[in-house]
């Protein structure tokens, strides 16, 4: 039976192309995931990271559905004209009676919560794609430190989340 040169880890040396096929491979996985949370965490972020130019103000939650509050607008930001009635898409943390701040989206009724909490609850989906992203980088890619480090990130942004909202 011929013995096979093996390298350091194991792995017989003739295996280089697809030891980069796995490589490129988990590597394309762990990006598509984190360009994924961030594509989910932007559509909100945006309003209430870039203020500038925007309708801010607070609403006093009067009525919740299964998933949106509404309530009556009062503006803080100059320029900004009040509402009879705008919409709190999702109601993680907002309660009947509340008074929240919020930035209004362009064009609309629709409101978003601001703040560190809204900033934090904005980015909660690259929060979850950082913690999945770090099991494709610590068992596709063999990089374990970098994952910690994602993983670490990831746990750190939900909880911070979970304790400002």
């Amino acid at each position: 039976m011929p013995s096979a040169v093996r390298s350091s880890r194991g792995v017989p040396r003739g295996s280089s192309a697809l030891r980069f096929g796995r490589f490129a491979a988990m590597g394309a996985v762990a990006v598509l995931i984190l360009i994924a949370g961030v594509w989910a965490s932007w559509g909100t972020a945006q309003h209430v990271m870039l203020t500038k130019g925007r309708e801010r103000g607070t609403v006093e939650v009067v009525r919740c559905a299964e998933d949106a509050c509404e309530g009556p607008f009062r503006p803080l930001s100059p320029g900004s004209q009040p509402r009879a009635r705008v919409v709190l898409d999702d109601t993680v943390a907002v309660e009947r009676g509340g008074t929240y701040t919020v930035v209004l989206k362009p064009g609309g009724a629709e409101a978003v919560r601001s703040g560190p909490a809204g900033v934090l609850y904005a980015w909660v989906p690259l929060g979850g794609a950082l913690l999945l992203a770090s099991v494709v980088v610590a068992g596709g890619l063999l990089r374990t430190r970098l994952a910690w480090v994602m993983a670490l990130a990831g746990a750190g942004l939900l909880t911070a989340a979970f304790v400002a909202l």
